[in-house]
């Protein structure tokens, strides 16, 4: 502590010099200046002369402070100046760290509060009466000291001690961070599972690559055969055409000869004076003048056929179609050329076109004849359904009005609200509005696309075993638009409806 007698004798406890002239610090211990300019020294490099010690001290503090951490970031005995010690506790009241040589001499007083080494000293005692903070006020949420409780702003307030609300926080914090451990490891086993799902969607585009490297392969090495078998019937046809050619030729050519030669003959006899010469050549010739050989070029055949170019595009044509039989043989889709539509099942509303391939709405009743499966409203369903197998079919629509696109259950309500497409557990459907959208509905539930209708023509896939049903705009380049999964329990049908519109499955 200071000492209340300015001639009284002082033993700095870091020299352990006795010494009329100390500094006192905030600590309330005392230390000779040469310690403290030591210290000083120490960190300026160099020596200052002081002409006011009493106005520096807080500054000689501060600087005394500084220096309780090493170089290496570890907390160093704050009485250790000449060289760095690391301190093993730090004194709440003093401010200040010790080393454990200084600790042994510390103050034993309970006021005198030992933590684990730490800089942040200031921080546990009160800013206004500089106590030790000692108490926690629920009601500020604030930590105070005996004075605030006393006769401070806290005066009045319940308050708790540190251990009490640092229990019932700990208490708390365990929950939270059963909690925590508990998301903790539902997040882990949700990431094992995308990696897995990773896993088994890298496995499925390795194995969909390769067999869509492999289909490639093969057509194209049914291409080039294709190619070959073309320009060699183009070739034969050529060799064909040149050699024709070159008997007619030739053929001419005898037939030219011949008529030089008898026409210099003629013209021989033309000029010859003696009449009975003239006379008897005359007969001599006609007997003489025979037709050209049997088997010459006619005239008619002057006009030489080109290359039959109706073998080469039938070829072609032939050779193409048993290339994509065989492609989609090889990826198992099947079309939609044999998907007609059920008059049975139109509403008096909409008008079924005579290949049974289109629909379009008309504002003049059909009159169709009652039938069980008949719509009350404007739809109608296809003939053949499908219970298996992947199928793809392209349907063409209108660029106005409303119409929905889709499949549904046979076993549909045919009449009353839920008989419409999309309104029920039993159909899935594609709806397109005058706004330019797209909509797609499922039971009842309907969701509109971020997608605005940028073309009329339609792809539909279906997956029947996988449980999926597809929509694509078929533009370049192609763009998925939605697709259902379900698990179908019945065989499925082509459904459309229309108002102020028409859609045609494409050919």
């Amino acid at each position: 502590m200071a000492s209340a007698d300015p001639t009284e004798t002082l033993t700095c406890p870091n020299c352990q010099n006795s010494s009329a002239d100390a500094g006192d610090t905030t600590c309330e211990h005392n230390f000779c200046w040469v310690c403290i300019d030591c210290v000083l020294d120490k960190q300026r490099g160099v020596h200052t002369q002081h002409q006011c010690r009493a106005e520096e001290r807080p500054l000689q503090e501060r600087r005394v402070q500084q220096v309780w951490r090493g170089h290496d970031g570890s907390i160093t005995c704050t009485y250790c100046v000449h060289s760095p010690v690391p301190a093993v506790k730090s004194c709440v009241m003093c401010e200040a760290s010790l080393c454990e040589t200084h600790l042994s001499v510390h103050s034993k007083s309970p006021e005198h509060v030992l933590i684990e080494p730490t800089t942040a000293l200031r921080n546990r005692k009160c800013p206004v009466h500089k106590k030790i903070l000692e108490y926690y006020c629920p009601a500020d949420a604030a930590c105070v000291c005996v004075s605030c409780i006393l006769f401070g702003d806290h005066r009045g307030h319940r308050v708790e001690t540190f251990d009490v609300v640092s229990e019932r926080k700990k208490k708390r914090l365990k929950n939270d961070l059963k909690k925590l451990n508990a998301r903790s490891v539902e997040t882990e086993k949700k990431i094992q599972t995308l990696q897995s799902r990773r896993g088994e969607v890298q496995g499925k585009t390795s194995d969909v690559t390769d067999r869509v490297s492999a289909l490639f392969r093969d057509i194209r090495r049914q291409l080039d055969a294709l190619e070959k078998r073309v320009l060699s019937e183009i070739s034969k046809q050529e060799e064909q055409l040149s050699l024709f050619i070159s008997r007619l030729v030739q053929q001419l050519e005898l037939q030219r000869d011949e008529l030089s030669q008898k026409g210099s003959y003629l013209e021989e006899l033309c000029n010859k004076g003696d009449p009975l010469l003239v006379i008897q050549e005359q007969e001599s010739e006609k007997e003489d003048f025979y037709p050209l050989e049997e088997g010459a070029a006619d005239p008619k055949d002057y006009r030489v056929a080109g290359v039959d170019e109706g073998l080469i595009y039938v070829t072609l044509h032939t050779g193409l179609s048993d290339i994509m039989a065989s492609a989609r043989k090889a990826i198992n889709v099947q079309g939609g050329a044999d998907i007609l539509l059920d008059v049975n099942t139109a509403g008096n509303d909409i008008h079924v076109s005579g290949d049974l391939r289109g629909v379009s709405w008309s504002h003049i009743d059909q009159n169709y004849p009652e039938k069980p499966g008949r719509f009350q409203y404007d739809q109608v369903l296809s003939t053949r359904s499908f219970s298996s197998g992947r199928h793809f079919w392209e349907v063409e629509t209108s660029e106005t009005g409303v119409w929905f696109v889709g499949m549904c259950y046979p076993s549909i309500d045919r009449r009353g609200r839920q008989s419409w497409i999309g309104d029920n557990n039993k159909s899935w459907c594609l709806r397109r509005y005058d706004d330019v959208q797209y909509t797609v509905i499922h039971d009842g539930k309907w969701l509109q696309l971020p997608h605005s209708v940028s073309c009329h023509l339609l792809g539909i896939y279906l997956d029947y075993e996988a449980g999926q049903l597809s929509f694509y705009e078929l533009r370049n380049p192609i763009r998925h638009l939605h697709t259902f999964s379900a698990t179908f329990v019945e065989p499925l049908h082509v459904a459309f409806s229309v108002y102020k519109a028409w859609v045609r499955i494409k050919g």
